[in-house]
Parts: structure tokens; sequence; C-alpha cells
């Protein structure tokens, strides 16, 4: 049937696509109707209104499908598909993604949408071109403008029937629909809805009624309705049930032996209700409803149902499955005992007035005559009994409440032919949970399957929810409307279906409203018919100016409607503990319409108050509110709380992820191409002279380091430390000035320390040969380009230097005149014939050996024949060895044996470790034949070669000193140019533990991170007034978090310089070699170049570190403001405005609150403003309105300022801490049950406000405790009840509220608190943390370590346990939580082990 246009202005009309049509869809196999509701769909808005199971949705499909091209992407515009409840999403998106080829987005709240900001949703919107959802989510985005209406093409909705009211389908329609039809403001989208009954009648037959009814939602739709002409059109291509009335006799009674048990439950009632008289008026209001809801629940089962089944709903209710059906999770432990307890009577008392031997479904009759059964019941499973043969039984049991859909499935499990065949499903209503949506579609599976046959259902599979298959459906209650009744009958789809109804015999209410309900859909067909071309009224909308707040940048509002789940969404988002769950809180005036609301103290607008009628008061507060709250910045321009996800925070989510893969620096001042560096004639020279602190065979050379530039003045004279094994190493470098050197003489020293460095740390002869071959190659290329060259007497040993020479020929011809007059004969080797002096100090090599030895001259009593014995007790001539070990024949038989000895060792001497005495090492010395060494540097000193085994270690401290120097050039900008900052400290602080050096960043970091924190904590908190803590804590959070200090470290090229890992003397490059590369980098637009040479794996939180550190450094070196400037020069903005505090004698009577002058004198400061001392003492439950707020604002400040100070104060205390001491002071000083001892101490739990139970209990217990646990003990940290969050607060509070009142003076702050916070842990008292004491002991002794954990009745039960030597030693402990209950169960099963070990011992 076709009806009147009712198109808005401004809407799009359906035009069809150039490009080619999709393949066949639905349209081919659509039926006649269906075709029809299609083609009315695309020329104007439409309600389809046709019977449960006629293919509605198919319709929905095609009309997506010619909307297609419109919402493809690229296109901005979507489409909406709308479904009144969460079961649905799934199934409507997956028959659309069957049917289309757009990408469809599903979405409901437990996804957390709630929580979702606008980029989250600019995400979805560049991905889906459909999204199904439910409509509280488009009412939600229209109203904080995430969606545009004008980008929405098509909206479905889905049993548009709900369009009523202040249902998110009526307030779409007139919030934003009907609102932009009257301005014409925006194109508008299509509107489709689906429904299978279009009136909500509770049974009246009037013509009248349901013409309004179907006008008011064609009006709020702005949709005409479509249908069939007749229900016989349907009934073509569906079955329809037949109706049949079971009737049954009911006495409105409880059976007589039952009369008592209705007393019994109003004393139980009565008594439980007074038992909870000393809970909060919150607590005792809401469980006095929850226990008299019970109450209710049972006296309904024995009138109803029958004393049987409500003691079967007793029971099923002290099951934690379906208490949590009923209360959900948001019962607190003390409450949830008081319920289970009357639960549990109540059971109790049902039990003793029911026989033991329960017989239920063998006798009926029995069952109802006792009272055990209602005849209601009874005619249940008679009815049921009667299909029992039917083959493939599938039937529906329609229920009015959830405890009648337990216990009937319950009951029929009793019944023979039905047990383990039956479910139940309910979804959810106030005060109930719903169960899971996997749960529901596991149960509806079985029913497909036939796996279970029968399902006890409330009204949550009477809409929507696609079950195939059902062939009986029963109402066992009454429908409670036409819809109702409708759609409950059209779950019935196949052929031969019955629809049963109870009625109770002589109700003839009921009766005439079935007889009504049957005759509704023709009466729906038929008013809508005559309605078909009446156009559509317009609605006005009466949103005048006062009753919508709008944001101008955004367009975001909130109305009258929706001002109040605003509020309570607000509230629901400020800061909460176990003991305070905000929420706004309403006051009326009984004779007046004045009218207040108050917000929770941590919320900047605290009292809203306005005056109008009693029926729009709550909804006016909340919008009056709204508009303060978003005017001071509580709610953000998308009218959202605001939330760590700010505009202005926008750019630390809007980078690039962080790669790993960093860039290794190599210091420019030792890089050149060496065709450059050779022809430079002047360079700068440094003396490198090394003393040991030991005794040894060797002694150290001087060296002398020659670069191209001048270092800078940190280099005139440096001075650092090295770990021999033997003892400790000094180094200094002194600045000598510049020196000329020829071309020749450059080339020279270049290949002597690629002969002694390729010598010293590879041994390899080829590998010699290779580098010796690429001295003259390749000399254009950036390379690493210095000389380190030996020093005698001063002045560099040229002689040593051409040593390099001797076997490439070039010394060759002088080798055999003897330099000393006659005083060497001709010695016969394998580089042939030299002179003896040759051989007194050189390092040959042994092809026959392949090894590097340093010789010091001739053994002139031995020669190949002298003997000597070996280690298994033979003597062998040295000729007589070689032939037999080496397979080589010895010739020279009177040439004297030369004294030579292994190479020094190259090793890693940054490296830290402990000095031992050196061992006696026999095969140090050897002799060699000199016929069989080839000579390959001549003269070099024995004392040479060892000074020049600790070169690369020496050349690699100073490669990243010069690193250092660089970074630390890089800082000192224009603003901090005459800052003195120790180069040493720059360099610790780029340095990681990996590297195993005598210093790391680990103390630095420690510092700046304090530091940081106390500095970012004061700027927000200043900067941000009216943001709550929660937020505070977010933007802190963000700011100071690894993932952003590592993006301020990249933007800084600080990478490049960090060093993480050991030096490895084989990876040193050694200068001249051809195995180095460079690529030029610049780091900044006035530097000039850095070097990268290669590239390796540094993770982000190594970076985040060396930020802290170097903050640190700046901090220690030159104080606050230079580290300020620093953390400024990062990019982390520091604005502290000069603030004064001013004296506040106005303030509304504290002292009606606190005690001052016992403060003060306790605190030792006396406040100007005292009203900063209220609010450190007061708690988030403590609702007054004299008191402006609570102290979280307070702890967040002084939780940073308390935790530098200690830092502080432990780094300066104790200098020579190691880094993991300094951490483990830290963190035994600075820790929330440290403070609430302080507390204690001091009795400052006596002046905290509040008003919560639960606390005062908390508080009361860990007092007992600790009154009773002093003498014996006094480590109190390890009570089983761990103190209550609160009392450490309020150490942190009082420090912030001391620190604002002082003028942000952190020293009175220290000079306060010092003295509550002592005694102070010190390395002598300092106790390591057991759980990690624990992990060090296994892990040296490579033992198993374990813990499980168990929860029972609300504590914890840790066991630890380790597995040592094929045994289990273990230790369970049960504490309050889990943290406790770790820590104490290492340490008993620590101190059984060390026991263990001990005895043992």
């Amino acid at each position: 049937m076709e009806g009147g246009s009712c198109s808005p202005r401004g809407s799009a009309q359906v035009e069809e696509p150039n490009s080619t049509d999709p393949p066949p869809g639905p349209e081919t196999f659509a039926r006649s109707y269906q075709l029809e509701a299609l083609e009315k769909a695309k020329k104007e808005n439409t309600i389809v209104f046709l019977e449960t199971g006629s293919g509605k949705t198919l319709i929905a499909v095609m009309l997506l499908r010619s909307y297609a091209f419109a919402i493809r992407k690229p296109s901005r515009h979507l489409a909406v598909f709308l479904v009144p409840t969460v079961v649905l999403v799934t199934q409507q998106a997956k028959v659309i993604e069957m049917h289309t080829d757009l990408k469809v987005g599903k979405f409901w709240g437990e996804m957390g949408i709630d929580f979702w900001d606008a980029d989250t949703w600019k995400e979805n919107l560049e991905e889906f071109e459909v999204f199904v959802m439910t409509p509280q989510i488009l009412l939600d985005n229209l109203r904080h403008t995430f969606f545009k209406l004008s980008d929405i093409k098509l909206i479905i909705f889905d049993e548009c029937h709900h369009a009523r009211g202040r249902h998110p389908y009526a307030c779409i329609m007139m919030e934003f629909y009907h609102r932009h039809l009257e301005s014409s403001s925006c194109e508008l989208p299509r509107i489709f809805g689906m429904t299978a009954s279009l009136v909500y009648s509770n049974g009246s037959n009037s013509h009248d009624v349901y013409r309004r009814q179907i006008q008011e939602l064609e009006n709020l739709m702005n949709s005409k309705v479509y249908t069939v002409d007749s229900e016989s059109i349907l009934s073509a291509y569906i079955s329809f049930p037949t109706p049949k009335i079971k009737l049954y006799e009911h006495i409105d009674l409880v059976h007589q032996q039952f009369i008592p048990v209705v007393e019994h439950l109003k004393v139980l009632k009565t008594k439980h209700i007074g038992a909870i008289d000393k809970q909060d008026s919150l607590t005792k209001t809401s469980l006095t409803k929850k226990i008299s809801k019970l109450h209710a629940t049972f006296v309904y089962c024995l009138k109803e149902l029958g004393a049987w089944l409500a003691l079967k709903a007793a029971k099923s209710l002290t099951c934690s499955q379906n208490y949590l059906f009923f209360w959900g999770q948001n019962v607190d432990e003390a409450g949830e005992n008081a319920i289970k307890a009357f639960i549990q009577e109540v059971f109790q008392v049902l039990s003793s007035y029911l026989p033991q031997e329960i017989s239920i479904g063998d006798d009926l009759k029995e069952n109802v005559d006792s009272g055990l059964l209602s005849s209601k019941a009874e005619c249940l499973v008679k009815a049921l009994l009667e299909y029992r043969d039917l083959q493939e039984l599938r039937c529906i049991i329609f229920v009015e409440r959830i405890i009648t859909a337990i216990v009937i499935h319950s009951l029929l499990g009793d019944i023979n032919g039905f047990s383990g065949r039956t479910e139940y499903m309910a979804g959810s209503k106030k005060f109930l949970h719903s169960q899971s949506r996997k749960e529901q579609t596991k149960i509806v599976d079985s029913f497909h399957d036939g796996k279970v046959n029968v399902i006890v259902a409330t009204q949550i599979l009477e809409e929507g929810l696609d079950v195939h298959g059902c062939n009986l459906v029963i109402r066992f209650d009454p429908a409670a409307s036409s819809c109702s009744f409708i759609q409950s009958r059209g779950r019935a789809r196949m052929k031969g279906s019955d629809y049963l109804i109870l009625i109770r015999r002589g109700d003839t209410d009921t009766m005439s409203k079935v007889v009504n309900f049957l005759k509704s859909g023709d009466v729906m067909r038929e008013e809508s018919r005559k309605q078909a071309f009446i156009p559509c009224k317009s609605i006005q909308t009466n949103m005048l100016l006062d009753e919508i707040y709008c944001v101008e940048s955004t367009g975001a509002i909130v109305t009258m409607n929706s001002s109040v789940a605003l509020i309570y969404f607000y509230c629901s988002r400020l800061p909460s503990d176990e003991y305070f769950r905000p929420q706004p809180r309403f006051e009326f005036e009984k004779d007046s319409n004045k009218c207040t609301l108050c917000l929770p103290k941590s919320s900047p607008i605290q009292v809203v108050h306005a005056e109008c009628s009693s029926s729009m008061q709550k909804q006016l507060l909340c919008l009056e509110a709204c508009k303060k709250l978003h005017a001071v910045g509580a709610l953000n321009d998308y009218l959202l709380p605001a939330s760590d996800v700010e505009i202005e925070d926008a750019q630390l989510s809007e980078v690039e992820p962080y790669n790993n893969e960093q860039a290794d620096y190599f210091p420019s001042d030792l890089v050149d191409s060496w065709l450059s560096f050779c022809c430079l004639g002047l360079y700068h020279c440094y003396k490198i002279t090394i003393d040991q602190h030991f005794n040894y065979d060797f002694a150290f050379n001087d060296m002398m380091l020659i670069v191209k530039t001048d270092l800078g003045s940190n280099f005139l004279s440096y001075s650092f430390g090295l770990k021999d094994s033997r003892g400790p190493v000094s180094i200094q470098l002194n600045y000598s000035g510049i020196v000329h050197l020829s071309r020749e003489q450059v080339t020279m020293a270049k290949s002597f320390q690629i002969n002694i460095f390729n010598i010293l740390l590879h041994r390899d002869y080829s590998k010699l040969m290779d580098s010796l071959d690429c001295l003259h190659k390749n000399q254009i290329s950036t390379a690493i380009a210095y000389l380190l060259v030996p020093l005698v007497g001063g002045r560099i040993d040229w002689q040593c230097v051409k040593s390099s020479f001797f076997h490439m020929g070039i010394a060759k011809d002088t080798a055999h005149s003897c330099v000393s007059k006659g005083s060497f004969s001709l010695v016969q080797t394998m580089s042939g014939p030299v002179c003896g002096c040759m051989l007194q100090h050189c390092i040959v090599y042994t092809p026959h050996s392949g090894k590097f030895y340093c010789v010091n001259g001739f053994l002139s009593d031995l020669n190949i024949n002298s003997t000597f014995m070996l280690k298994d007790g033979r003597v062998l001539s040295y000729k007589e060895y070689f032939q037999s070990r080496h397979d080589v024949v010895l010739t020279c038989e009177n040439q004297p044996l030369l004294s030579g000895r292994h190479l020094f060792k190259a090793e890693n001497y940054l490296h830290k470790r402990s000095f031992r005495m050196e061992k006696v090492n026999s095969d140090a010395a050897v002799e060699l034949p000199p016929e069989l060494c080839t000579i390959i540097m001549s003269p070099i000193s024995a004392n040479t070669v060892y000074t020049f085994s600790f070169a690369p270690s020496i050349m690699h401290r100073m490669q990243c000193l010069l690193l250092a120097s660089r970074l630390k050039k890089n800082i000192l900008t224009d603003s901090m140019q005459n800052i003195d900052v120790p180069l040493s400290e720059v360099l610790e602080a780029i340095t990681t533990d990996k590297c195993q050096e005598e210093f790391s960043l680990e103390s630095l970091e420690t510092l700046g991170d304090s530091f940081l924190k106390y500095a970012v904590n004061q700027n927000l908190f200043r900067a941000y007034k009216h943001h709550h803590e929660g937020i505070l804590s977010a933007k802190k959070d963000k700011l100071v978090s690894n993932v952003a200090l590592c993006r301020l470290g990249c933007d800084r090229h600080f990478p490049g310089f960090i060093r993480n890992r050991q030096f490895d003397p084989q990876e040193w490059f050694i200068p001249g070699s051809c195995v180095d590369h460079f690529e030029e980098t610049t780091l900044f637009p006035d530097s000039s170049c850095t070097y990268t040479s290669r590239t390796r794996i540094i993770k982000g939180k190594v970076i985040a570190d060396t930020v802290e550190a170097l903050i640190g450094v700046f901090l220690t070196a030159a104080g606050e403001k230079t580290a300020l400037k620093f953390i400024e020069w990062l990019g982390i903005k520091m604005e502290f405005h000069q603030e004064n505090t001013p004296e506040r004698t106005d303030l509304l009577k504290y002292e009606m609150y606190i005690n001052k002058n016992d403060l003060q004198l306790l605190l030792n400061y006396s406040f100007r403003n005292p009203t900063l001392l209220l609010e450190a003492l007061t708690h988030a439950s403590y609702q007054i309105p004299d008191v402006p707020g609570c102290y979280q604002r307070l702890e967040f400040l002084g939780d940073a300022v308390l935790d530098f100070l200690m830092t502080w104060y432990l780094y300066n205390k104790y200098p020579g801490l190691s880094p993991q001491m300094l951490t483990d002071l830290r963190s035994a000083n600075v820790n929330n049950d440290c403070y609430a001892r302080a507390a204690i101490r001091a009795g400052l739990n006596k002046h905290i406000l509040h008003a919560s139970v639960e606390l005062h209990k908390r508080t009361t217990r860990h007092l007992e405790f600790c009154a009773n646990n002093l003498a014996a003990s006094s480590d109190v940290s390890d009570a089983s009840a761990d103190p209550p969050k609160v009392l450490g607060d309020i150490i942190e509070s009082i420090a912030g509220a001391i620190f604002v009142d002082s003028g942000y003076n952190k020293e009175i702050v220290w000079d306060s608190m010092k003295p509550l916070l002592e005694p102070i842990v010190s390395p002598e008292t300092v106790e390591l943390n057991p759980v990690r004491e624990l992990e060090q002991f296994c892990s040296n002794r490579h033992y198993q370590l374990a813990y499980k954990m168990t929860i029972q009745n609300h504590t914890i039960n840790m066991t630890a346990e380790v597995e040592a030597e094929g045994r289990t030693h273990t230790a369970t402990i049960t504490g309050p939580n889990k943290k406790t209950a770790k820590r104490m169960a290492a340490k008993a099963l620590l101190r059984d082990l060390k026991s263990q070990a001990a005895s043992e011992s």
C-alpha cells in the first residue's frame, strides 16, 4: 500500500549511480510487498508495518544497497542501523554483511564507547560505511557532535514502535531531526522504520486510541506507514500460529498450610531491616529497598507459584550466579552479607515448613492440594505434557519476572521428558543484572540444534532475537500490551504452531484484552490505510533557548532531557576510592520552588541553585550545572567530562610510533678523510699519561693523541680511571699544543697504529696484511682520522713509529748493518738475515703456530740443542720438540734462542671489576728459535705494547667524552650558555647500567624523575585550578610517561649519544683501517655536523631514563631554575605564575571542623589561609556544603613535593650510594604505608573529616592491630591489615597545603614534615623488599620460584613455592590484598630458606 509523501525539506532523494550495479542481490528473490515497500522507502520516509517473520530486515538491506553509492568510501556520508537491544547489533550486522559489500561497524555500550573521544570516532567514521548500534550511542554522538546529522544519508529504526516519550529513538528525532527540519539548516537523512506493532495498547480496542497513536508515531518519525491490505497476503508466505486459551482455577490466597510462613517472612523482613541501622543513610536506604524487594518476591512466589517454587526461589538466590543476576556487581561487602543473611534465613524458614521428601510432578493434583504448586503452575505443566510426543518440539514460555523464569526452569527440570532440555533467559531491568550475550547466544543455538526443547524467557525473546524453529509459544503471564502480544506470538513461525495463553477462569478483563489483541493487527492496518494520504504534521520541539545549551565551537548540545544523565556521568568520572563513589545530591524546599544541586567536593562547581516548577527542577538544575562546568573547563567542548585526552594535549598522540633502531653517533673531532687529514700540516696534540697503582713486570709509557682540531676547554686537562684486574689505572690527558707533521710522518704513524692495534686486537696475520693493503686506498672517504703514537722523553718516538715498516721491506736494507757497530752479528730469521739488534725489542710472528710474540732479546745460553722438561716428565731438545710437535726441522744449530712472551690482551678496562693478584702464568714466557720468526715490528718495546693494549679502552672513553661534550654544547643554548655543567656528569647521564662501568645514569635518573614529577605536578596544580586530581594525574602521566619522554628525547636527538652496551675491543674501529664508514648528520641548524657509524637497538624506556638523568645533571650542577630551563628546552612548558596566598580570616567557621591551633603546633607551621588546612584534612565523603573542597588536589601536589624532598635529601646525605641503594632508600621512605604510620604516630587520624562507615571500620581495625603488635614487633608493615590509604594521603595533602600556603617554598615544607617522617630509613636500617630479596636469593642459587594465589571470602591466600635441589619449599599466608599477602609469603619462605642454609653450612 502506498501512502502520502512525507519527505523532509532538504532530505536527499536516492539517485541511481552511474557505475555498474552490484551483482544480483536480495531483490531477485524479494516478495511483491517487499519490493513495494522498498520503492516507497526510496521516495519518502517510511515505516514498514508487517508481522514478525515477514522479511522487514530484507527490505532494509535492499534500501541500504540502493544508498551504497552515496556512502561508499571515500565519501564522508554514512548509514546508521539502529536496534533497541545489544543482542540485535551482531544479528543485524551479520545480515547486512551477508547481503552487501559495505563495511559494517558494530557498536554497543559494553565496548566502553562512553569514554571514546572525537579522534576515536573519527577513525571509525573513516573506516566504516554502515554503523549498527543501539540508539543511545547515536544520540550521544549527535549531542557531542562526533556525528553530524547532515553526514547521515539513511537511518534505519528497527522496532521503531519504541519511539515514544524519552526513548532514544524519540530523542534523536526531537532533538535533531525535527529541530533541523524546522530551520532547514542542513540536508536530512532518509528515515526508515520497521515494526510488527504500531501501537502500545494495553487491551483497548478503541479505533480512536489506535488512530491517535499511529498519527503520533508518523509525525514523530516524519514518516508514513506502509503495510499490506490484510493478513491473508502475508499468510501466503509465512505461517501464523493458532491461538488457544488454557483456563485454570486460582485462589488469590496463600494455601492455608503456609499462612504462618507469610507472617514469618514479614517478621524476618523487619528483623533484617532493623539490623542495618548502623549503616550510613544511603547504604541503609539501598539495603532496605533490596530486602523489601526480596520479601515481595518470596510472597509472590508463595501466592502465584506455590510453596515448593518459593523454596526453589530462595535456594536459587543463595547461589552467587543468581545473586548477581538480581543485584549485579555493585553491592558492597557489608550489603552483600546483609542480603545473603536474609535470603539464607528465608530458605531455612521455608525448608522447615516443607516435608523432607517431596515428589513433584508425579501427582500434580496432590501437589496443588498440598500448596506445593499453584494451579497456574499445574496448568502450565499439563499443557506442556500434551505436546510431549510432538516431534522436534521447540517451545518458548513467556513470563513477566526473572524469578519466575528461574523457578519454572527448575520445575520443568523435575518433570519427566523435560529434564536437562530446558533453559531460561532473562534480560536486564532496574536493579537486575543481565545474562551475557555469549550465554544467551549459546542458549538460542542449542534451541536451534534441538539440544534444548524449552526456553523460559522474559520479554527479552519477544523482540528482535532471531529464534528459528519455534512451534509452540506459551504465555504463562499475560501480555502487557498489544505490542508484546504480537511479538511473542510471532516467535512461533513453524507451520502448524500453537500460541497458548494461560488465563485464570473468570478473569473477564484478561480474556477481553486477549480478544482485542487478536484483532489489533487488523485495526492497525485499517487505521493506517485511512491516514495514508494525510501528510505528516510538523512537531513543535519546544526547545527554547533556555532549554538547550550549545557549544559554539563544536555544536555539541545538552538539553533539559539529557542534562541529568550528563551530570551523573560527569560525577562518575570524578576521582573515587573504596570509601566514596561521587554522585550528585538534590535538595528541594517543600514550601517553595527553590532547589539545590550539590556536586562532589572534587568538582570545581559544588553548588547550583535554581527556582522553578517542581516537575522540571532536577533537569533545570543539571542544565545550569552543565553550563557552569563547561565554563570552567570541567566539561570539554564536546560536553564530555574533561579527561587526559584534551585538545591541548593532542600532539602527544599524533606522533609516529617509536622505532627502536637508532643511530650510533661518533664525534666529528675524530672523523675526516685521510687525504684531508694528511695534508693539514698542523695538528693538535694531547699527551696521555698512564699511571699504574700496582706492582707489575711492565710499566706504562706515555702516548700522544694527535687530532685535527682543538677538542675544547673540557680537555685542556682531564683525568679518569680504568680498572685492570691487578689494580686501578689513572689516565691523565693534557693539551700539549700544536705540532707540525709532514705527510710522510702522518702516513708512518697511521701505519704504526694499524699494525699495533690489528696485532693486539685480532692476532690474525691475514687481517693484518689486508689492513696494510688499505693504507693508501680509499683516501677520500670519511673515516676515523686521528693518530696515537708512543712518546719517549716527552717527544714522539719516531724510531718506534717506523717499526711498522720493517716487514713491508722499507727498513730491511738498513737492518743488515749493525747500529751498535759490531756488537751484534747477523741472525737468520724467516724474514731473512737481520742484525741481532733488530731482535732486541720487536714483535714477531711464527707461521707454524699462527701466533704473535713480544721479543725482549736473546737467551745466549740456549740454542736448539738445549734440552727442557715437558709437563709429562719427558726431556727433549728444542730441535726434537719442534720436529715432533710441529713437524719443523731446525737447522741453525748455534743461534741463541729468543726470549719472548705472549702478547698482552687488549681488554675492556672500563668494565667495573674487583682487583685480584695476578696468577703466575707459566705460559707467558716462551723460547723461540729465530729461524721460525717473521719480524713484524721492530724496534718496539714490551712496555710500549703493554701501553697500547690499554689504548682502545682509553680512546673509547675519549669518544664518549667527546659525544658528551657535543651533547652538552647542544643543550647549553643562549639561555643557559654561562652554566657550568661537569662533563663527567653528562657522560654519566648517557651511560646505562648495561655498559657495566663504574658509573651509570640510575642515580641521576632517580633524582631527575622526582624533580620532573615535582615540577610538572606544581605547574599543573597552578595552571588548572578547576581540574580535579584525576585529570591532573592523567595530564601528568601523559607529560612524564616513558612514551612522552622518549619522544622528547628523540626530538632532541638523544638516542645517538646514549651508551647502552659494554665496550667490546673487538668491535672498536681501528683508525686508518678500511672497515669504518660514516654518514654525516646535522642535529641542529646552528650546530656542526655529527657522524653516524652504525645503528643499534635502544628501548624507549632507556631514552626516557636518559632524559630524566640529564634533568638530574642540571639540577645538581646549577640548581632548580636551570633544571626548569632544561625541561622547557626539552619541550615541556613550565609557567609558574607568581601567586600570593592571602590570609583568610573570613573562612566559613573553619574552627567548627578542625583544631587549627593544635594542628599548627604539631606541624610547626602557622597557616595564613586556614582553608588549605581544612581542605587537606577533608575526605571526599564529607559532603558538607560549608567545607570548600576535599584533599585530592593537595594530595596530588604534596605527593610530588615530598617525593622530591626525600630523594634530594637522600641523594645529598649519602653521596656515595649505589643506584640500587638509593632506589631502595627512596622506596622505603616514600610510600603510602610509611606515610600512614607517620600519620598515626602524630595522631592525624583523629583530625580527618569523613563520612564513611567503612573508612571508620578500617582505620579502627588498623589502629587496634598496631596497638596489639607494637609491643611484640615494630615492623608494622607486616600487618595482616594494611593501613587505609587515606591515612597516607593526608600526609601528602598537608605537605601540599603548607607548600601552597608558604608561597611554594619547599624548604618550609621539609622543615615541617621531616619531624613527622622520622626516623628516616638509612642505609644501615633499610630492609630489602622480601619479594625482591627472595628473587635474588633464588636467582643466585638457580632455584625455581613461583607464586600461587586463591581467593576465599574476600581474603587472599598466597603461596610462595621454591623448587630447590629436588625439594619443594612453600609458605602460605592469608592477607587482605595481593600485595601484602605476597610480601608476607616471600618473607616467611625466605626466613625458612635462610635458616635451612645456615644449618646445612
